[in-house]
């Protein structure tokens, strides 16, 4: 059973940057298709970002583009989040997730359905 655990989470301004990790335990980390979800008090959990298993496919949801880049190292069964410019609604428990199946591509990541593995989450909150 593979384990996720988040980490990088903090308080900062509206404007700073924060890093997010993942570290995967077993040895199957670079066969599967991962990705980034949160979830905002109130609110469903969301899509955030996905990337494909060598790292050369990204999906954004669309009020993250141009702000967070999902990127992941094999070597070290790692997955991370840069987030920028980051706002009040950006605040939010952050998961990190792993495809359901190895043909589970990052678009079907899109989906709560697309995930196997969730992380405990990392809280994130971005203050005005």
């Amino acid at each position: 059973q593979v384990q996720l655990v988040e980490s990088g989470g903090g308080l900062v301004q509206a404007g700073d940057s924060l890093r997010l990790s993942c570290a995967a335990s077993g040895r199957t980390f670079s066969f599967y298709a991962m990705g980034w979800f949160r979830q905002a008090p109130g609110k469903e959990r969301e899509f955030v970002a996905s990337i494909s298993t060598s790292g050369s496919i990204t999906y954004y949801v669309d009020s993250v583009k141009g702000r967070f880049t999902i990127s992941r190292a094999n070597a070290n069964k790692s997955l991370y989040l840069q987030m920028n410019s980051l706002k009040p609604e950006d605040t939010a428990v952050y998961y990190c997730a792993k495809a359901r199946t190895i043909n589970t591509s990052p678009q079907d990541m899109s989906g709560a359905s697309g995930v196997g593995s969730w992380g405990q989450g990392t809280q994130v909150t971005v203050s005005s």
